[in-house]
This record gives structure tokens, sequence and C-alpha cells, in this order.
């Protein structure tokens, strides 16, 4: 792939806010966050939950309902149009067609009153121009994509009727069968055992290839980034922290929460009475004190770790340390006189 590829998918300074349902300020789930999917990549968003990684994702496909939710600034560009702009009937061609996504529970989110043939071509139907003979052609094509054996016998069998993992499968079917640009997988294995993870994760390596997919997979689990992911983006409290290569990252992890989330592991060899939580990064950074393990929402950081900033002003700032690694900072005088590139790194793995 050629280091001078175009992005598929640009987000810049995305934020994302929701009602308080006790009166107070708006829930800033989402600050500031800038990342970068280029085809062929796998950008793995690491973090928490409670981080913003799926509103990030949310936020791609318009699924946030405004209100409560509302796009405070900020653009995510695809084919050089900024989706949060956009109306839903311009989006009815992009969401399910070009930007496809998976979701956390395949049993949620497969309807359990419609056979899985008819959830698989109403995709179809919405996104091509397909008679009926031609869509149920496409959907058994994309169930034996996903490796589902008999397809024509499954497509008339009901969502209970199918194991967790075949299940996944139908959604990847599902969301890949109009050949999708950016495929966002969020925790795309969750719940379940890890051969058949392995199964989830290399299915979709073998389709992005063939594709010229980009994928944003988002998970917590650092395991499934090492093997499978390009670049990664670590957030915190709705923030891109560290920005970098999947192998520069594991290597030598720069901010003090991403060294966190290495150190809190737990290892064969290293016995220990409890594992590491976010309260015991105390000696890396001030900004982690007092915060007992939970991700905070900004009112709530401890004084003393946020800058004194004109009102409206960013307080958080990405700076490229290093040639393409980049770590979230405080904005101070120093940084704010500088200009910072935004994360993009056209970088794939060779070592699959």
């Amino acid at each position: 792939m050629s280091a001078l590829s175009t992005p598929v998918l640009e987000v810049a300074d995305l934020a994302v806010s929701f009602d308080n349902s006790s009166g107070g300020p708006r829930i800033q789930a989402v600050n500031g966050v800038h990342m970068t999917l280029f085809p062929q990549q796998t950008l793995a968003v690491v973090g928490e939950s409670g981080c913003g990684k799926s509103v990030t994702a949310m936020s791609t496909m318009q699924l946030i309902p405004r209100p409560p939710g509302r796009f405070d600034r900020g653009s995510i560009l695809f084919e050089g149009r900024d989706i949060c702009s956009l109306r839903e009937e311009d989006m009815l061609s992009i969401r399910g067609g070009k930007i496809a996504m998976i979701f956390q529970e395949p049993m949620t989110s497969l309807n359990p009153v419609y056979t899985i043939g008819d959830q698989l071509m109403e995709a179809i139907f919405l996104h091509q121009q397909a008679g009926p003979d031609q869509a149920r052609a496409i959907a058994i094509q994309a169930m034996k994509d996903v490796g589902i054996k008999k397809p024509e016998e499954r497509l008339g069998m009901y969502p209970h009727q199918f194991s967790g993992g075949m299940r996944q499968r139908v959604m990847i079917a599902m969301a890949l069968a109009c050949r999708p640009k950016v495929l966002l997988a969020d925790e795309p294995t969750t719940a379940l055992d890890v051969t058949i993870q392995a199964q989830i994760l290399e299915l979709l390596r073998e389709l992005q290839s063939t594709r010229d997919m980009g994928i944003m997979l988002i998970t917590h689990n650092l395991g499934v980034v090492a093997e499978n992911a390009d670049v990664v983006c670590v957030m915190y409290a709705g923030r891109v922290v560290e920005y970098a290569n999947v192998f520069e990252l594991f290597d030598e992890p720069l901010h003090p929460y991403t060294r966190g989330l290495f150190r809190s592991i737990p290892m064969l060899r290293d016995v220990k009475h409890r594992l590491v939580t976010v309260r015991d990064v105390t000696n890396d950074a001030a900004e982690f004190r007092r915060l007992d393990g939970h991700v905070p929402w900004w009112p709530d950081m401890p004084e003393g770790t946020k800058p004194a900033l004109a009102p409206g002003r960013d307080e958080h700032v990405l700076v490229e340390v290093r040639p393409n690694r980049w770590v979230g900072c405080w904005r101070t005088p120093e940084l704010e006189s500088r200009t910072h590139r935004r994360p993009s790194l056209d970088y794939r793995r060779t070592d699959r």
C-alpha cells in the first residue's frame, strides 16, 4: 500500500455531549477526538468502558439520538463530506452501505421475529438495485463469505436457532453484504470463547485484504490489539491520549494512562494480590491522583491538573512528540505557540 494513499475516514476535533438528566451541565462524552483511517488499515481504538470509543463510532454512523445528544464541534470527513452536517436522507446512502457497523451483542442487534434471510436482504434492498432473486443470491454469497455452511437452508432460520459465534458471523455478513469502504467493529468478539474470537478476527482480516476496506476496531482487549491492529488510538475520558503504530506503542508506551493499561494486564509468571487500576498510576502523573479507578467526567478532574485557559479554549492538545507518534498533553503557553499536526498514520504491519 502506498504511503501516499488517501484516508477513507478523518475525525477532527470531534466533541459530542449529552443532556444531563439531573439538570446539571451537559455530559461531555467525547471531547476533541482526532483519528484517521486508511484503506486496508485496522485502527484499534482502545480504552476502558466509558472513555468515548462507542460514541465516536456511533457518531460516524450518525446514530447518536439528537436530543439528548449533540455535536458540539469538529468534523468526520468521508468522501469529502462532513458526516456531522449531513441530513438523515443523505445518510441513508452512506449508513450500512459505504460505512457499516458490527455491534457488541448480536442477539440484541438481530430482530428475533424476522428470519436471517429477511434481515440480510433488507440491507441489500436499501443499498443495491436488486430484485428478490438477486438479493437472495447476494445474501447467500455473503453468508458463504463468512463461513456459514448450508446458507440456503439457514436463510429461513431465526436468530435463536444460531449459536453466539454464528450470530456474530451473520452480523458480519449483514455489514459486508454491500461491500462498505469502512467497517466499524464495536467489540466484535465480546462474550465469545477464545477459539471463536480468533476465527472471527481472522475472517475480518481476510475480508479486509480482499475488499480494500478500512476497519475501526473498538476494544479494551490489548491482546486482540497486539494481534490485529496496525495503528492504535488510546482514549481516556473522552480524549485521545496516545496515537502510534502498534509495535511502537507496545514497545514503549509514553502516556501514563497507556502505561497503566499495560500494567493492569495479568501475567502468568507475575503473581499479584490485586490488579493495577487507574488509581495506582499515581507515580506516573498527578492527573490520575484520587480518581479511584474510575473514568472521570471533566468537572470532577482533580484540582491542580487542569491548566488555566481563556474561556472556550480546549485545555487538551495532541502533540507529535516524535515523527508519527502523538501524545496528549495539557495545553501550555509553550505548546500554544506551536502548530500541531493531526494524527495521520498511513501504516500497515507486514508480519501477517
